[in-house]
């Protein structure tokens, strides 16, 4: 398999993480969609990171939709999401915030990186900003002690490594003790480490 994108993208890296530890092989390709973007498209045209082609050549998109693949694959001891409903739930539940966060962040990010400084919208940053804070607020009292690798604790760590690496100066660290402690702890871990957001 390849995955295509860069792992500067909260997408991207939750998905290398991810193969990882469900065991799969992978060639990670970082193209980005931006510097690269033609040859980004000469792999998938739609230019959407990330991107995992299969084996067959298949070509995956959305790494909502390429987990599901991969957790579809995984044996029992290697998924990343518990089976039963009501669990399920409170993980889905955890990776919703988690996804909604980094949403944000990317938000805020496109404004001020891709949009001129004049043509700022006031309004639409400070309803981003107010919805990314909010998600990590709710974040933060849902993640406990627990130390199971699941995918919604993978996640809510990229998120937050991910917002403090892009947007440190909205969302200050200390507001959120359990999610900075969370994410300095999985940071620890070899699969991690392996794939670093820079």
């Amino acid at each position: 398999m390849k995955l295509v994108g860069m792992l500067d993208s909260p997408y991207v890296r939750r998905v290398a993480i991810s193969l990882d530890l469900y065991g799969v092989s992978f060639v990670h390709e970082p193209l980005s969609v931006f510097s690269t973007f033609n040859e980004f498209a000469q792999i998938n045209p739609v230019v959407k990171a990330p991107t995992l082609v299969l084996d067959n050549g298949t070509v995956l998109m959305d790494s909502s939709l390429i987990l599901d693949y991969l957790e579809a694959l995984a044996p029992a001891d290697k998924k990343l999401l518990p089976l039963q409903p009501a669990a399920l739930a409170k993980d889905l539940h955890v990776l919703g915030l988690a996804l909604a966060a980094c949403e944000k962040s990317v938000q805020i990010v496109y404004e001020h990186n891709l949009r001129p400084a004049e043509k700022l919208h006031a309004p639409w940053l400070e309803r981003v900003t107010g919805q990314l804070l909010v998600a990590y607020a709710l974040l933060d009292k849902q993640l406990g002690d627990s130390e199971a690798l699941t995918q919604a604790s993978i996640t809510a760590a990229v998120a937050w490594s991910f917002s403090q690496f892009t947007v440190a100066s909205v969302v200050k660290a200390d507001a959120f003790p359990n999610l900075a402690r969370h994410t300095e702890r999985l940071e620890q871990h070899a699969a991690f480490k392996r794939y670093p957001i820079a």
